[in-house]
Protein backbone atom coordinates (compact mmCIF):
# COMPACT_ATOMS: atom_id res chain seq x y z
CA UNK A 1 0.00 0.00 0.00
CA UNK A 2 2.82 2.42 0.88
CA UNK A 3 4.45 1.83 -2.52
CA UNK A 4 1.11 2.48 -4.23
CA UNK A 5 0.76 5.84 -2.47
CA UNK A 6 4.31 7.18 -2.19
CA UNK A 7 5.30 6.67 -5.84
CA UNK A 8 2.46 9.02 -6.85
CA UNK A 9 3.59 11.95 -4.70
CA UNK A 10 5.13 15.00 -6.41
CA UNK A 11 7.85 17.14 -4.84
CA UNK A 12 5.20 19.71 -3.84
CA UNK A 13 3.26 17.05 -1.95
CA UNK A 14 6.44 15.77 -0.28
CA UNK A 15 7.16 19.36 0.76
CA UNK A 16 3.67 19.63 2.28
CA UNK A 17 4.26 16.34 4.12
CA UNK A 18 7.54 17.57 5.61
CA UNK A 19 5.93 20.88 6.63
CA UNK A 20 3.09 18.91 8.23
CA UNK A 21 5.60 16.73 10.12
CA UNK A 22 7.32 19.90 11.40
CA UNK A 23 3.98 21.32 12.52
CA UNK A 24 3.08 18.01 14.21
CA UNK A 25 6.38 17.94 16.14
CA UNK A 26 5.77 21.54 17.24
CA UNK A 27 2.20 20.64 18.18
CA UNK A 28 3.38 17.69 20.31
CA UNK A 29 5.97 19.87 22.03
CA UNK A 30 3.29 22.42 22.91
CA UNK A 31 0.94 19.70 24.21
CA UNK A 32 3.72 18.30 26.40
CA UNK A 33 4.52 21.76 27.79
CA UNK A 34 1.00 22.11 29.22
CA UNK A 35 1.57 19.54 32.04
CA UNK A 36 4.84 21.36 32.98
CA UNK A 37 2.94 24.61 33.46
CA UNK A 38 0.23 22.71 35.32
CA UNK A 39 2.89 21.27 37.64
CA UNK A 40 4.28 24.74 38.24
CA UNK A 41 0.81 26.10 39.05
CA UNK A 42 0.26 23.18 41.47
CA UNK A 43 3.58 23.93 43.19
CA UNK A 44 2.78 27.65 43.44
CA UNK A 45 -0.68 26.99 44.89
CA UNK A 46 0.75 24.64 47.52
CA UNK A 47 3.67 26.97 48.39
CA UNK A 48 2.96 29.59 51.01
CA UNK A 49 3.64 33.19 49.95
CA UNK A 50 3.42 32.51 46.18
CA UNK A 51 2.56 35.50 44.01
CA UNK A 52 -0.82 35.23 42.23
CA UNK A 53 0.83 36.95 39.25
CA UNK A 54 3.06 33.90 38.69
CA UNK A 55 0.01 31.65 38.64
CA UNK A 56 -1.63 33.91 36.04
CA UNK A 57 1.53 33.92 33.92
CA UNK A 58 1.77 30.11 33.90
CA UNK A 59 -1.96 29.90 33.17
CA UNK A 60 -1.45 32.28 30.25
CA UNK A 61 1.32 30.08 28.90
CA UNK A 62 -1.03 27.07 29.10
CA UNK A 63 -3.71 28.97 27.19
CA UNK A 64 -1.20 30.11 24.55
CA UNK A 65 -0.01 26.51 24.06
CA UNK A 66 -3.61 25.32 23.65
CA UNK A 67 -4.42 28.06 21.11
CA UNK A 68 -1.21 27.45 19.16
CA UNK A 69 -2.01 23.72 19.07
CA UNK A 70 -5.47 24.49 17.63
CA UNK A 71 -4.01 26.78 14.93
CA UNK A 72 -1.43 24.15 13.96
CA UNK A 73 -4.22 21.54 13.71
CA UNK A 74 -5.96 23.75 11.13
CA UNK A 75 -2.81 24.04 8.99
CA UNK A 76 -2.04 20.32 9.27
CA UNK A 77 -5.64 19.48 8.31
CA UNK A 78 -5.39 21.75 5.26
CA UNK A 79 -2.17 20.14 4.02
CA UNK A 80 -3.23 16.51 4.53
CA UNK A 81 -6.62 17.14 2.90
CA UNK A 82 -4.89 18.54 -0.16
CA UNK A 83 -2.44 15.64 -0.32
CA UNK A 84 -5.12 12.96 0.08
CA UNK A 85 -7.44 14.58 -2.48
CA UNK A 86 -4.66 14.81 -5.07
CA UNK A 87 -3.69 11.19 -4.48
CA UNK A 88 -7.33 10.12 -4.95
CA UNK A 89 -7.52 12.13 -8.17
CA UNK A 90 -4.34 10.50 -9.53
CA UNK A 91 -5.45 7.00 -8.58
CA UNK A 92 -8.86 7.40 -10.23
CA UNK A 93 -7.22 8.79 -13.37
CA UNK A 94 -4.71 5.93 -13.51
CA UNK A 95 -7.42 3.31 -12.95
CA UNK A 96 -9.58 4.86 -15.68
CA UNK A 97 -6.65 5.07 -18.12
CA UNK A 98 -5.61 1.50 -17.35
CA UNK A 99 -9.15 0.16 -17.90
CA UNK A 100 -9.29 2.09 -21.18
CA UNK A 101 -6.20 0.19 -22.32
CA UNK A 102 -7.69 -3.24 -21.51
CA UNK A 103 -8.62 -5.61 -24.31
CA UNK A 104 -11.66 -7.86 -24.10
CA UNK A 105 -9.45 -10.45 -22.40
CA UNK A 106 -8.73 -8.21 -19.39
CA UNK A 107 -12.29 -6.89 -19.23
CA UNK A 108 -13.49 -10.45 -18.68
CA UNK A 109 -11.16 -10.74 -15.66
CA UNK A 110 -12.93 -7.90 -13.83
CA UNK A 111 -16.69 -7.44 -13.69
CA UNK A 112 -18.08 -3.99 -14.52
CA UNK A 113 -19.47 -3.70 -10.98
CA UNK A 114 -16.05 -4.52 -9.50
CA UNK A 115 -14.31 -1.90 -11.66
CA UNK A 116 -16.82 0.74 -10.54
CA UNK A 117 -16.29 -0.17 -6.87
CA UNK A 118 -12.52 -0.13 -7.20
CA UNK A 119 -12.43 3.28 -8.87
CA UNK A 120 -14.86 4.85 -6.36
CA UNK A 121 -15.25 3.11 -2.99
CA UNK A 122 -11.75 1.61 -2.82
CA UNK A 123 -10.08 4.90 -3.73
CA UNK A 124 -12.22 6.69 -1.11
CA UNK A 125 -11.02 4.22 1.56
CA UNK A 126 -7.40 5.05 0.69
CA UNK A 127 -8.14 8.78 0.64
CA UNK A 128 -9.60 8.62 4.15
CA UNK A 129 -6.69 6.56 5.38
CA UNK A 130 -4.13 9.04 4.02
CA UNK A 131 -6.05 12.02 5.43
CA UNK A 132 -6.16 10.46 8.91
CA UNK A 133 -2.84 8.64 8.68
CA UNK A 134 -0.69 11.67 7.93
CA UNK A 135 -2.02 13.33 11.07
CA UNK A 136 -2.36 10.43 13.49
CA UNK A 137 0.21 7.91 12.27
CA UNK A 138 2.95 10.54 12.59
CA UNK A 139 1.67 12.28 15.71
CA UNK A 140 0.81 9.25 17.85
CA UNK A 141 4.29 7.60 17.97
CA UNK A 142 6.05 10.95 18.52
CA UNK A 143 3.61 11.84 21.29
CA UNK A 144 3.91 8.42 22.95
CA UNK A 145 7.73 8.26 22.85
CA UNK A 146 8.19 11.87 23.97
CA UNK A 147 5.70 11.48 26.82
CA UNK A 148 7.35 8.21 27.93
CA UNK A 149 10.76 9.95 27.95
CA UNK A 150 9.23 12.73 30.09
CA UNK A 151 7.94 10.29 32.73
CA UNK A 152 10.93 7.96 32.69
CA UNK A 153 12.53 7.79 36.14
CA UNK A 154 9.64 9.56 37.90
CA UNK A 155 8.34 6.48 39.71
CA UNK A 156 8.62 2.81 38.79
CA UNK A 157 5.19 1.89 40.24
CA UNK A 158 3.45 4.46 38.05
CA UNK A 159 5.50 3.32 35.03
CA UNK A 160 4.44 -0.31 35.57
CA UNK A 161 0.77 0.72 35.75
CA UNK A 162 1.15 2.67 32.48
CA UNK A 163 2.93 -0.27 30.79
CA UNK A 164 0.15 -2.68 31.86
CA UNK A 165 -2.51 -0.35 30.38
CA UNK A 166 -0.58 -0.03 27.09
CA UNK A 167 -0.01 -3.80 26.81
CA UNK A 168 -3.69 -4.46 27.42
CA UNK A 169 -4.63 -2.00 24.64
CA UNK A 170 -2.13 -3.54 22.20
CA UNK A 171 -3.37 -7.07 22.98
CA UNK A 172 -6.96 -6.08 22.21
CA UNK A 173 -5.93 -4.33 18.97
CA UNK A 174 -3.95 -7.36 17.72
CA UNK A 175 -6.78 -9.74 18.58
CA UNK A 176 -9.34 -7.59 16.76
CA UNK A 177 -7.14 -7.24 13.67
CA UNK A 178 -6.87 -11.03 13.37
CA UNK A 179 -10.66 -11.40 13.60
CA UNK A 180 -11.77 -8.36 11.59
CA UNK A 181 -9.29 -8.16 8.67
CA UNK A 182 -10.89 -11.04 6.69
CA UNK A 183 -14.31 -9.42 7.19
CA UNK A 184 -13.16 -6.11 5.70
CA UNK A 185 -11.81 -8.00 2.69
CA UNK A 186 -15.17 -9.73 2.31
CA UNK A 187 -17.02 -6.40 2.62
CA UNK A 188 -15.35 -5.03 -0.52
CA UNK A 189 -16.31 -8.15 -2.48
CA UNK A 190 -19.89 -7.87 -1.18
CA UNK A 191 -19.94 -4.20 -2.23
CA UNK A 192 -19.01 -5.39 -5.74
CA UNK A 193 -21.90 -7.82 -5.58
CA UNK A 194 -24.50 -5.26 -4.50
CA UNK A 195 -23.33 -2.91 -7.27
CA UNK A 196 -23.67 -5.78 -9.76
CA UNK A 197 -27.22 -6.63 -8.64
CA UNK A 198 -28.27 -2.95 -8.69
CA UNK A 199 -26.76 -2.30 -12.13
CA UNK A 200 -28.27 -5.48 -13.56
CA UNK A 201 -31.74 -4.59 -12.24
CA UNK A 202 -31.65 -1.00 -13.51
CA UNK A 203 -30.27 -1.98 -16.92
CA UNK A 204 -32.88 -4.70 -17.39
CA UNK A 205 -35.77 -2.81 -15.82
CA UNK A 206 -38.08 -3.25 -18.81
CA UNK A 207 -37.50 -7.00 -18.87
CA UNK A 208 -38.10 -7.19 -15.11
CA UNK A 209 -41.42 -5.39 -15.49
CA UNK A 210 -42.46 -7.44 -18.53
CA UNK A 211 -41.99 -10.69 -16.59
CA UNK A 212 -43.50 -9.37 -13.31
CA UNK A 213 -40.18 -10.19 -11.66
CA UNK A 214 -40.10 -7.18 -9.33
CA UNK A 215 -40.44 -9.32 -6.20
CA UNK A 216 -37.75 -11.74 -7.45
CA UNK A 217 -35.31 -8.88 -8.08
CA UNK A 218 -36.24 -7.30 -4.74
CA UNK A 219 -35.44 -10.59 -2.98
CA UNK A 220 -32.13 -10.87 -4.85
CA UNK A 221 -31.18 -7.34 -3.83
CA UNK A 222 -32.35 -8.00 -0.26
CA UNK A 223 -30.12 -11.08 -0.01
CA UNK A 224 -27.08 -9.17 -1.32
CA UNK A 225 -27.87 -6.21 0.93
CA UNK A 226 -28.46 -8.42 3.98
CA UNK A 227 -25.18 -10.26 3.50
CA UNK A 228 -23.24 -6.97 3.26
CA UNK A 229 -25.12 -5.58 6.28
CA UNK A 230 -24.39 -8.65 8.43
CA UNK A 231 -20.70 -8.62 7.57
CA UNK A 232 -20.46 -4.86 8.10
CA UNK A 233 -22.28 -5.06 11.44
CA UNK A 234 -20.02 -7.85 12.68
CA UNK A 235 -16.84 -5.97 11.69
CA UNK A 236 -17.98 -2.64 13.13
CA UNK A 237 -19.32 -4.19 16.34
CA UNK A 238 -15.99 -5.89 16.91
CA UNK A 239 -14.16 -2.61 16.30
CA UNK A 240 -16.46 -0.76 18.73
CA UNK A 241 -15.08 -2.98 21.50
CA UNK A 242 -11.99 -0.77 21.33
CA UNK A 243 -13.84 2.22 22.74
CA UNK A 244 -14.92 0.67 26.08
CA UNK A 245 -11.50 -1.01 26.41
CA UNK A 246 -9.84 2.40 25.97
CA UNK A 247 -12.14 4.03 28.51
CA UNK A 248 -11.54 1.25 31.02
CA UNK A 249 -7.77 1.44 30.51
CA UNK A 250 -7.68 5.24 30.82
CA UNK A 251 -9.94 5.36 33.87
CA UNK A 252 -8.15 2.40 35.43
CA UNK A 253 -4.74 3.99 34.82
CA UNK A 254 -5.84 7.30 36.36
CA UNK A 255 -7.22 5.44 39.36
CA UNK A 256 -4.02 3.35 39.69
CA UNK A 257 -1.76 6.42 39.49
CA UNK A 258 -3.73 8.28 42.17
CA UNK A 259 -4.05 5.19 44.36
CA UNK A 260 -0.29 4.53 44.17
CA UNK A 261 0.33 8.28 44.65
CA UNK A 262 -1.90 8.35 47.75
CA UNK A 263 0.08 5.49 49.30
CA UNK A 264 3.41 7.20 48.52
CA UNK A 265 2.21 10.60 49.79
CA UNK A 266 0.87 8.99 52.96
CA UNK A 267 4.27 7.42 53.64
CA UNK A 268 6.22 10.60 52.81
CA UNK A 269 7.31 13.32 55.24
CA UNK A 270 7.06 17.12 55.14
CA UNK A 271 7.91 18.93 51.90
CA UNK A 272 8.42 15.56 50.14
CA UNK A 273 4.63 15.16 50.09
CA UNK A 274 4.27 18.33 47.98
CA UNK A 275 6.94 17.07 45.55
CA UNK A 276 5.23 13.67 45.19
CA UNK A 277 1.82 15.32 44.69
CA UNK A 278 3.25 17.60 41.98
CA UNK A 279 4.94 14.61 40.25
CA UNK A 280 1.70 12.66 40.44
CA UNK A 281 -0.26 15.42 38.65
CA UNK A 282 2.38 15.68 35.92
CA UNK A 283 2.76 11.90 35.58
CA UNK A 284 -1.01 11.50 35.33
CA UNK A 285 -1.16 14.05 32.50
CA UNK A 286 1.73 12.45 30.63
CA UNK A 287 0.34 8.93 31.16
CA UNK A 288 -2.98 10.08 29.67
CA UNK A 289 -1.09 11.44 26.67
CA UNK A 290 0.66 8.05 26.24
CA UNK A 291 -2.68 6.22 26.34
CA UNK A 292 -4.28 8.85 24.09
CA UNK A 293 -1.55 8.27 21.52
CA UNK A 294 -2.51 4.59 21.46
CA UNK A 295 -6.18 5.56 21.25
CA UNK A 296 -5.31 7.60 18.15
CA UNK A 297 -3.43 4.64 16.71
CA UNK A 298 -6.51 2.47 17.16
CA UNK A 299 -8.39 4.84 14.83
CA UNK A 300 -5.76 4.06 12.20
CA UNK A 301 -6.00 0.36 12.94
CA UNK A 302 -9.77 0.55 12.38
CA UNK A 303 -9.20 2.05 8.91
CA UNK A 304 -6.02 0.15 8.02
CA UNK A 305 -7.55 -3.28 7.25
CA UNK A 306 -10.10 -1.90 4.81
CA UNK A 307 -7.57 0.51 3.26
CA UNK A 308 -5.09 -2.36 2.87
CA UNK A 309 -7.70 -4.50 1.09
CA UNK A 310 -8.64 -1.54 -1.13
CA UNK A 311 -4.99 -0.91 -2.03
CA UNK A 312 -4.57 -4.57 -3.00
CA UNK A 313 -7.67 -4.42 -5.23
CA UNK A 314 -6.48 -1.21 -6.90
CA UNK A 315 -3.02 -2.73 -7.47
CA UNK A 316 -4.68 -5.70 -9.18
CA UNK A 317 -5.94 -3.31 -11.86
CA UNK A 318 -2.82 -1.15 -12.11
CA UNK A 319 -0.49 -4.16 -12.27
CA UNK A 320 -2.53 -5.93 -14.97
CA UNK A 321 -0.65 -5.68 -18.24
CA UNK A 322 -2.93 -5.40 -21.30
CA UNK A 323 -2.48 -8.39 -23.60
CA UNK A 324 -2.86 -6.06 -26.60
CA UNK A 325 0.03 -3.60 -26.68
CA UNK A 326 0.91 -0.76 -29.04
CA UNK A 327 3.04 -1.82 -31.98
CA UNK A 328 6.41 -0.25 -32.73
CA UNK A 329 4.86 2.08 -35.31
CA UNK A 330 7.72 1.44 -37.73
CA UNK A 331 5.93 0.93 -41.02
CA UNK A 332 5.35 2.59 -44.34
CA UNK A 333 1.88 2.31 -45.87
CA UNK A 334 1.58 1.41 -49.55
CA UNK A 335 -1.08 3.76 -50.97
CA UNK A 336 -1.87 1.23 -53.71
CA UNK A 337 -3.41 -1.20 -51.21
CA UNK A 338 -5.01 1.33 -48.87
CA UNK A 339 -8.09 -0.19 -47.21
CA UNK A 340 -7.05 -3.80 -47.86
CA UNK A 341 -7.51 -6.48 -45.20
CA UNK A 342 -5.83 -9.86 -45.38
CA UNK A 343 -6.13 -12.87 -43.07
CA UNK A 344 -3.20 -15.28 -43.39
CA UNK A 345 -3.83 -18.72 -41.84
CA UNK A 346 -5.40 -17.12 -38.78
CA UNK A 347 -6.36 -19.29 -35.80
CA UNK A 348 -7.61 -18.06 -32.46
CA UNK A 349 -8.47 -19.46 -29.06
CA UNK A 350 -9.47 -17.61 -25.91
CA UNK A 351 -6.93 -17.34 -23.09
CA UNK A 352 -6.82 -20.51 -20.92
CA UNK A 353 -9.08 -22.33 -23.41
CA UNK A 354 -8.11 -25.65 -24.99
CA UNK A 355 -10.24 -25.49 -28.12
CA UNK A 356 -9.68 -23.07 -31.01
CA UNK A 357 -12.61 -20.78 -31.83
CA UNK A 358 -11.22 -20.06 -35.32
CA UNK A 359 -9.01 -22.37 -37.35
CA UNK A 360 -6.86 -21.55 -40.39
CA UNK A 361 -8.85 -18.61 -41.81
CA UNK A 362 -7.41 -17.05 -44.98
CA UNK A 363 -8.97 -14.43 -47.26
CA UNK A 364 -8.34 -10.94 -48.68
CA UNK A 365 -10.75 -7.99 -48.75
CA UNK A 366 -9.60 -5.46 -51.34
CA UNK A 367 -10.26 -1.73 -51.23
CA UNK A 368 -13.94 -0.92 -51.82
CA UNK A 369 -15.07 -4.55 -51.54
CA UNK A 370 -17.88 -5.74 -49.30
CA UNK A 371 -17.02 -8.98 -47.55
CA UNK A 372 -19.78 -10.65 -45.54
CA UNK A 373 -19.61 -13.38 -42.89
CA UNK A 374 -22.43 -15.78 -42.16
CA UNK A 375 -22.81 -18.93 -40.12
CA UNK A 376 -24.70 -20.46 -37.26
CA UNK A 377 -24.63 -18.95 -33.78
CA UNK A 378 -21.24 -19.56 -32.15
CA UNK A 379 -19.43 -20.18 -35.43
CA UNK A 380 -16.90 -17.39 -34.68
CA UNK A 381 -18.13 -14.54 -36.91
CA UNK A 382 -17.89 -11.73 -34.34
CA UNK A 383 -14.63 -13.09 -32.96
CA UNK A 384 -13.14 -13.03 -36.46
CA UNK A 385 -13.84 -9.34 -37.08
CA UNK A 386 -12.74 -8.50 -33.51
CA UNK A 387 -9.22 -9.43 -34.64
CA UNK A 388 -9.09 -6.49 -37.08
CA UNK A 389 -9.32 -3.65 -34.49
CA UNK A 390 -7.28 -5.87 -32.09
CA UNK A 391 -9.92 -6.37 -29.45
CA UNK A 392 -8.09 -9.71 -29.35
CA UNK A 393 -4.85 -10.75 -31.01
CA UNK A 394 -4.72 -13.78 -33.30
CA UNK A 395 -3.20 -16.84 -31.62
CA UNK A 396 -1.65 -18.08 -34.88
CA UNK A 397 -1.23 -16.51 -38.30
CA UNK A 398 -1.41 -12.82 -39.15
CA UNK A 399 -4.04 -10.15 -39.79
CA UNK A 400 -2.83 -7.47 -42.23
CA UNK A 401 -4.33 -4.02 -42.80
CA UNK A 402 -2.86 -2.13 -45.78
CA UNK A 403 -0.22 -4.85 -46.02
CA UNK A 404 0.99 -4.32 -42.43
CA UNK A 405 0.47 -6.71 -39.52
CA UNK A 406 -2.03 -5.14 -37.14
CA UNK A 407 0.34 -5.96 -34.25
CA UNK A 408 2.84 -3.46 -35.69
CA UNK A 409 0.36 -0.56 -35.68
CA UNK A 410 0.03 2.02 -32.98
CA UNK A 411 -3.48 1.28 -31.70
CA UNK A 412 -4.61 4.88 -32.29
CA UNK A 413 -3.38 4.73 -35.92
CA UNK A 414 -5.13 1.42 -36.52
CA UNK A 415 -8.43 2.57 -35.00
CA UNK A 416 -8.34 5.80 -37.02
CA UNK A 417 -8.61 3.66 -40.16
CA UNK A 418 -11.76 1.96 -38.91
CA UNK A 419 -15.43 2.74 -38.54
CA UNK A 420 -16.82 0.15 -36.11
CA UNK A 421 -20.47 -0.64 -35.33
CA UNK A 422 -20.81 -3.15 -32.51
CA UNK A 423 -23.30 -5.97 -32.22
CA UNK A 424 -25.03 -4.15 -29.38
CA UNK A 425 -25.63 -0.56 -30.49
CA UNK A 426 -24.60 1.87 -27.76
CA UNK A 427 -25.23 5.60 -27.50
CA UNK A 428 -23.74 8.00 -24.97
CA UNK A 429 -25.50 10.70 -23.01
CA UNK A 430 -25.40 13.96 -24.97
CA UNK A 431 -26.93 15.23 -28.19
CA UNK A 432 -27.42 13.42 -31.49
CA UNK A 433 -24.57 15.54 -32.88
CA UNK A 434 -22.28 14.58 -29.98
CA UNK A 435 -22.91 10.89 -30.58
CA UNK A 436 -22.25 11.05 -34.32
CA UNK A 437 -19.05 13.10 -33.96
CA UNK A 438 -17.89 10.90 -31.06
CA UNK A 439 -14.28 9.82 -30.87
CA UNK A 440 -12.53 12.41 -33.01
CA UNK A 441 -10.02 15.01 -31.85
CA UNK A 442 -11.43 18.49 -31.27
CA UNK A 443 -9.81 19.85 -34.44
CA UNK A 444 -10.98 16.94 -36.55
CA UNK A 445 -14.61 16.64 -35.58
CA UNK A 446 -16.98 16.18 -38.53
CA UNK A 447 -18.65 19.36 -39.74
CA UNK A 448 -22.42 19.81 -39.57
CA UNK A 449 -22.57 19.00 -43.29
CA UNK A 450 -20.64 15.74 -42.78
CA UNK A 451 -22.88 14.79 -39.86
CA UNK A 452 -26.02 15.38 -41.91
CA UNK A 453 -24.54 13.35 -44.80
CA UNK A 454 -23.77 10.42 -42.46
CA UNK A 455 -27.26 10.56 -40.95
CA UNK A 456 -28.82 10.57 -44.42
CA UNK A 457 -26.77 7.56 -45.58
CA UNK A 458 -27.71 5.70 -42.36
CA UNK A 459 -31.42 6.32 -43.13
CA UNK A 460 -31.79 8.24 -39.86
CA UNK A 461 -32.58 11.68 -41.30
CA UNK A 462 -36.38 11.38 -41.05
CA UNK A 463 -36.57 10.57 -37.34
CA UNK A 464 -33.65 12.84 -36.31
CA UNK A 465 -35.17 15.93 -37.94
CA UNK A 466 -38.52 15.13 -36.31
CA UNK A 467 -36.95 15.12 -32.84
CA UNK A 468 -37.69 18.29 -30.75
CA UNK A 469 -34.29 19.91 -31.30
CA UNK A 470 -33.14 18.01 -34.36
CA UNK A 471 -29.41 17.30 -34.23
CA UNK A 472 -29.20 19.02 -30.83
CA UNK A 473 -31.82 16.72 -29.28
CA UNK A 474 -30.70 14.98 -26.10
CA UNK A 475 -29.91 11.26 -26.06
CA UNK A 476 -30.12 9.61 -22.64
CA UNK A 477 -27.39 7.30 -21.36
CA UNK A 478 -27.47 4.08 -23.36
CA UNK A 479 -29.93 5.62 -25.84
CA UNK A 480 -32.99 4.53 -23.85
CA UNK A 481 -35.14 7.31 -25.36
CA UNK A 482 -34.82 5.94 -28.91
CA UNK A 483 -35.81 2.57 -30.39
CA UNK A 484 -33.44 -0.30 -31.15
CA UNK A 485 -33.54 0.41 -34.89
CA UNK A 486 -32.91 4.11 -34.33
CA UNK A 487 -29.93 3.29 -32.08
CA UNK A 488 -28.47 1.07 -34.79
CA UNK A 489 -28.88 3.73 -37.46
CA UNK A 490 -27.25 6.42 -35.29
CA UNK A 491 -24.38 4.01 -34.52
CA UNK A 492 -23.95 3.39 -38.25
CA UNK A 493 -24.01 7.16 -38.90
CA UNK A 494 -21.28 7.56 -36.26
CA UNK A 495 -19.04 5.09 -38.13
CA UNK A 496 -19.72 6.66 -41.55
CA UNK A 497 -19.03 10.20 -40.28
CA UNK A 498 -15.41 9.26 -39.66
CA UNK A 499 -14.83 8.67 -43.40
CA UNK A 500 -12.84 5.53 -42.58
CA UNK A 501 -10.90 3.25 -44.89
CA UNK A 502 -12.65 0.22 -43.41
CA UNK A 503 -16.21 -0.15 -42.13
CA UNK A 504 -16.98 -3.04 -39.76
CA UNK A 505 -20.61 -3.97 -39.12
CA UNK A 506 -21.02 -6.64 -36.45
CA UNK A 507 -24.61 -7.80 -37.02
CA UNK A 508 -25.55 -4.11 -37.11
CA UNK A 509 -28.68 -4.40 -39.28
CA UNK A 510 -30.60 -6.89 -37.14
CA UNK A 511 -33.04 -4.31 -35.69
CA UNK A 512 -33.89 -2.82 -39.09
CA UNK A 513 -36.86 -3.82 -41.22
CA UNK A 514 -36.07 -5.30 -44.64
CA UNK A 515 -36.99 -2.11 -46.48
CA UNK A 516 -34.73 0.13 -44.36
CA UNK A 517 -31.99 -2.51 -44.44
CA UNK A 518 -32.02 -2.52 -48.26
CA UNK A 519 -32.09 1.27 -48.57
CA UNK A 520 -29.22 1.63 -46.08
CA UNK A 521 -27.01 -0.93 -47.88
CA UNK A 522 -27.71 0.70 -51.25
CA UNK A 523 -26.79 4.12 -49.79
CA UNK A 524 -23.53 2.71 -48.39
CA UNK A 525 -22.68 1.10 -51.74
CA UNK A 526 -23.36 4.39 -53.51
CA UNK A 527 -21.86 6.99 -51.16
CA UNK A 528 -19.17 5.05 -49.26
CA UNK A 529 -17.95 2.94 -52.17
CA UNK A 530 -14.24 3.56 -51.49
CA UNK A 531 -14.44 2.01 -48.01
CA UNK A 532 -13.85 -1.70 -47.51
CA UNK A 533 -16.85 -3.18 -45.68
CA UNK A 534 -16.84 -6.21 -43.38
CA UNK A 535 -20.36 -7.30 -42.50
CA UNK A 536 -21.45 -9.95 -40.02
CA UNK A 537 -25.09 -10.83 -40.55
CA UNK A 538 -27.67 -13.49 -39.89
CA UNK A 539 -29.99 -12.51 -42.75
CA UNK A 540 -29.28 -13.66 -46.28
CA UNK A 541 -31.05 -10.57 -47.65
CA UNK A 542 -28.47 -8.32 -45.98
CA UNK A 543 -25.43 -9.95 -47.57
CA UNK A 544 -26.50 -11.61 -50.83
CA UNK A 545 -25.15 -8.71 -52.92
CA UNK A 546 -21.74 -8.73 -51.19
CA UNK A 547 -18.63 -9.07 -53.36
CA UNK A 548 -17.51 -11.97 -51.23
CA UNK A 549 -19.39 -14.09 -48.71
CA UNK A 550 -17.44 -16.22 -46.23
CA UNK A 551 -19.33 -19.08 -44.59
CA UNK A 552 -18.17 -20.21 -41.15
CA UNK A 553 -19.06 -23.44 -39.40
CA UNK A 554 -17.68 -24.30 -35.97
CA UNK A 555 -14.76 -21.91 -36.47
CA UNK A 556 -13.77 -23.18 -39.90
CA UNK A 557 -14.22 -21.51 -43.29
CA UNK A 558 -16.41 -23.91 -45.28
CA UNK A 559 -17.24 -21.66 -48.21
CA UNK A 560 -16.23 -18.42 -49.93
CA UNK A 561 -17.72 -16.74 -53.00
CA UNK A 562 -20.73 -14.81 -54.23
CA UNK A 563 -24.32 -15.62 -53.35
CA UNK A 564 -25.16 -17.56 -56.53
CA UNK A 565 -21.92 -19.50 -56.40
CA UNK A 566 -22.35 -20.55 -52.76
CA UNK A 567 -25.89 -21.75 -53.35
CA UNK A 568 -24.50 -24.44 -55.62
CA UNK A 569 -21.15 -25.16 -53.92
CA UNK A 570 -21.69 -24.73 -50.16
CA UNK A 571 -24.21 -26.94 -48.39
CA UNK A 572 -24.06 -24.94 -45.14
CA UNK A 573 -24.85 -21.68 -46.94
CA UNK A 574 -27.65 -23.30 -48.94
CA UNK A 575 -29.16 -24.66 -45.73
CA UNK A 576 -29.10 -21.20 -44.08
CA UNK A 577 -30.53 -19.56 -47.21
CA UNK A 578 -33.41 -22.03 -47.58
CA UNK A 579 -34.29 -21.59 -43.90
CA UNK A 580 -34.94 -17.89 -44.57
CA UNK A 581 -36.12 -17.61 -48.18
CA UNK A 582 -37.97 -19.82 -50.63
CA UNK A 583 -36.27 -21.18 -53.75
CA UNK A 584 -38.14 -18.63 -55.84
CA UNK A 585 -36.93 -15.72 -53.66
CA UNK A 586 -33.38 -17.02 -53.78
Amino acid sequence: MLKLLTKRLTWKEWLMIFISIGFIILQVWLELKIPDYMSEITRLVKTAGSDIKDIWINGGYMLACALATAVLSVFIGFFVSKISSKLAKKLRSEIFDKVQSFSKREMKSFSTASLITRSTNDVTQLQRFVAMGLQILIKAPILAIWAIVKITGKNWEWSVATAVAVLLILSVIIMLMVIVLPKFKKMQTLTDNINRVTRENLTGLRVVKAYNAESFEADKFENANQELTKTSLFANRMMTLLSPVMNICMSGLTLAIYWIGAIIINSSQGLLKLSVFSDMVVFSSYAMLVVMSFVMLTMIFIMLPRASVSAKRINEILNTQPSVQDGNGEYEINSNIKGEIEFKNVSFKYPDADEYVLRDISFTAHKGETVAFIGSTGSGKSTLIDLVPRFYDATDGAVLVDGINVKDYKLADLHNKLGYVSQKAFLFSGTVKDNISFGEDIDEKPSQEEIERAVKIAQAKDFVEKMPDGYDSEITQGGTNVSGGQKQRLSIARAIARNPEILIFDDSFSALDYKTDKKLRNAIDKHVKDATCLIVAQRIGTIKNADKIIVLDQGEMVGMGRHEELLSTCEVYKEIALSQLSKEEL
